[in-house]
């Protein structure tokens, strides 16, 4: 439970004190050695209220305290503090202990009454100042916001559900698409390159690196499908590739003809999983776009930690220019939404000694 009080319950528990004293020294009582005390319950009666929701019970216990002394030391003030305590109490779901205490401030008033006056006139005038209609008007009051309360928070909760429940009935139907149309031409593409190279070393023949790259990159769009698949399958938190691969991606390159190399820069941390199946797209992608559009022949990689962030940078030597303007394709506008997502920078551009680069930072830590 916190100890900082609220605003709100500070001004009202000051207000509520201010108007007690003033209605208690307004009114006719009889002069007696103890109207300071009970100037003192009144502002107490008021102040109690500071703490009517985060002590709902120990506020009202103390506000039906106060107005039984005050009572008793000859105020005839209306409780309406403790009608407010009551109230609060009730909304905080405290009924039980309401119920007791409101029962024994109604047996107490009478008799503080009849300590400042008469008998007769005294229970009459403590009925007035706290008549059960008010007292159960102040319960009900509560209960209301209560339940009210209650129904808007199932509400929520419902609707939360509901498009958690529509989320995942989303990613199951994407992932019985993915499976049904890509599953199986990957699967062709990676059995008839495998036979092909079975084929080729049974005879003896020099298989062409061509066909090892097909091969090799139909492995890993199986491996990369089964992934996702996967991750869809699952609730999303699946770490299928990150960082730890990168290290394939490269050799992969290699293996296609490219000689592309791999350079880590301070000391590996962990890192969100956002950002780490992120820097796995880039370096992807990157090379993916090296091979295919750059004609370059040398490709470097590298991976850079430091203090809340972490760089990822891919150059090449192919045939960009400063003088070409870049056409971003689908993969670069890929990349950059995604590192955006992140709050993170990219830059994608020609360098100046020729050929391209893309420079990306990304957070360690979420944005705010």
């Amino acid at each position: 439970m916190g100890t900082r009080v609220d605003v709100r319950d500070a001004a009202v528990a000051i207000g509520m004190a201010a108007v007690l004293l003033v209605a208690g020294l307004a009114g006719t009582r009889p002069a007696t050695a103890g109207e300071l005390v009970g100037c003192l319950l009144l502002a107490l009666a008021g102040l109690s209220l500071v703490a009517r929701r985060r002590a709902p019970v120990a506020a009202l216990i103390a506000a039906g305290v106060c107005t039984v002394g005050y009572q008793a030391f000859g105020f005839d003030v209306f409780a309406i503090a403790y009608l407010v305590a009551v109230y609060s109490a009730v909304r905080a779901g405290r009924r039980l202990a309401t119920a007791v205490t409101s029962v024994l401030v109604l047996v107490a008033l009478p008799a503080a009454a009849t300590v400042s006056g008469g008998a007769d006139e005294a229970f009459t005038r403590a009925r007035g100042v706290l008549e059960l209609a008010w007292l159960v008007a102040a319960a009900a009051a509560g209960e209301a916001l209560r339940q009210a309360e209650r129904r808007a928070d199932e509400a929520e909760r419902t609707r939360e559900e509901i498009a958690r429940r529509r989320a995942d009935e989303e990613r199951l139907h994407i992932a019985r698409e993915l499976h049904d149309s890509l599953t199986h031409q990957i699967s062709v593409i990676t059995v008839q390159s495998e036979a092909a190279v079975h084929v080729a070393q049974r005879k003896g023949e020099p298989v062409p690196e061509a066909l090892l790259a097909i091969r090799e990159a139909g492995r890993q769009a199986s491996r990369e499908l089964r992934a996702t698949l996967e991750a869809l399958r699952d609730d999303g938190s699946a770490r299928p590739y990150g960082l730890e691969q990168i290290p394939d991606l490269v050799r992969q390159a290699r293996s296609a003809g490219l000689a592309a190399t791999l350079t880590v820069d301070g000391s590996r941390v962990d890192v969100p999983a956002a950002v780490d199946r992120t820097a796995y797209r880039i370096v992807q992608e990157s090379l993916t776009n090296v091979a295919r559009h750059a004609g370059a022949a040398t490709a470097t990689v590298r991976v850079g930690y430091r203090p809340g962030a972490m760089t990822i940078q891919v150059d090449d030597d192919g045939r960009a220019t400063p003088q070409a303007t870049p056409s971003p394709g689908t993969g670069l506008l890929g990349m950059r939404e995604r590192v955006t997502a992140l709050g993170g920078r990219l830059r994608a551009e020609p360098r100046r000694e020729g050929g391209f680069t893309v420079h990306a930072e990304l957070p360690l830590e979420p944005a705010p």
